[in-house]
């Protein structure tokens, strides 16, 4: 039987036939005496595998990518927007913006055009305030009233882009815009209550908390997409996807700032951090990359990549390695975990989520 087992076993290394089928094949051949034990559980470890890396592949699709149709297209839309834009500048874009939208978006309801005129709306709006800016420059003395002008600029050309065709990106960094507006209110009331000119600049823990706040109210939305919407067949999922993308990093730099900031701000960014700090800031990455299995959102592992590189670095720099032998250290480790967690994604889940009652685990993405 050893050439039938290995046959079978080859078969399902290979994926072409199942766990199922060979425990059939297993009790066919035991009604007549024939046993093939070892194929069947080498058949079965192989279809868990496959199971699991097909299950990590699908667990976070967000559609905007749907072939190289769509990849060609978006190349053509960034070219002649480029090209338009150096000939007409800023004013002659928004039109063909609108003309592109109409017939990829609208019409033909190409996803990756979609987000690349999404971006470019905002680059549009983003240049337009900065010129708008500097040509009165000399009225703009205050920087929190100059901040709070630029971002007021942006949450009508998005919610009404969304409102005409309907791209989740859009409406994600439409509620963006909308949060980062309300900040910039809060930073300019604190200015007057405080009675200076940039409270970031005099009060960076102030700061901090308020910036974790209102990540915490993005990361909060974004969940109620994610909630809303478990088997992540919607438009919701893929606007959960990009709140995540923007939650993530701006969770982690707020909370970074209680760890890293100490005077003015600067002592970490002078490599000036101990080793307390570094080991701060790994159990924070490690804390990020718990949150991103357990939600199934792999933006929260890679949020806190260069954070996990700098804390490593620090403290291979205390120790007294040479810059040589750090440096590479540094890319290896931070390497390694990439791989583990990417390669091990769906069994490191099931073990997280195994930890945590059935009350939250059925509201979130199913492990399969």
């Amino acid at each position: 039987m050893t050439d039938l087992n290995k046959a079978l076993a080859a078969a399902a290394e290979k994926g072409l036939i199942s766990a199922d089928r060979v425990n059939d094949l297993d009790t066919f051949l035991s009604a007549r005496g024939v046993s093939a034990g070892p194929a069947m559980a080498a058949a079965s470890r192989a279809d868990e595998t496959l199971h699991d890396a097909q299950a990590a592949e699908e667990s976070e699709q967000p559609r905007f990518l749907r072939g190289f149709h769509d990849i060609l297209i978006t190349i053509g839309v960034v070219v002649v927007l480029v090209g338009l834009w150096g000939i007409g500048g800023t004013i002659a874009v928004l039109p063909l913006i609108i003309v592109l939208a109409e017939i990829l978006v609208r019409r033909q309801r190409l996803a990756l055009p979609a987000v690349a005129l999404t971006l470019a709306l905002v680059h549009w709006v983003g240049q337009g305030m900065y010129n708008v800016m500097a040509a009165g420059q000399p009225a703009w003395t205050d920087e929190t009233y100059l901040i709070l002008a630029y971002v007021c600029a942006f949450p009508v050309p998005l919610g009404l882009f969304y409102w005409r065709y309907r791209v989740p990106l859009s409406f994600a960094l439409f509620l963006l815009s909308i949060a980062a507006v309300a900040v910039a209110f809060v930073f300019l009331a604190l200015d007057k209550a405080f009675g200076v000119d940039f409270v970031l600049e005099q009060y960076p823990h102030l700061v901090a908390a308020i910036l974790l706040v209102a990540a915490l109210a993005i990361f909060a939305l974004a969940m109620r997409y994610d909630i809303s919407d478990p088997h992540r067949l919607t438009l919701r999922s893929d606007i959960a996807f990009w709140l995540h993308l923007a939650a993530a990093p701006a969770l982690l730099h707020a909370m970074l700032g209680f760890i890293v900031l100490s005077g003015q701000g600067d002592v970490w960014w002078r490599g000036e951090g101990g080793l307390g700090q570094s080991a701060a800031v790994i159990f924070l990455v490690a804390l990020f990359m718990t949150i991103g299995l357990v939600i199934d959102r792999r933006a929260f592992v890679t949020s806190g990549l260069l954070s996990l590189g700098a804390a490593i670095w620090t403290i291979l720099q205390k120790s007294g390695a040479s810059l040589d032998t750090y440096v590479f250290i540094a890319f290896a480790v931070v390497g390694l975990t990439v791989l583990v967690i990417g390669i091990f994604w769906q069994p490191l889940r099931r073990a997280a989520m195994s930890l945590l009652p059935v009350a939250i685990t059925a509201r979130l993405h199913a492990v399969r």
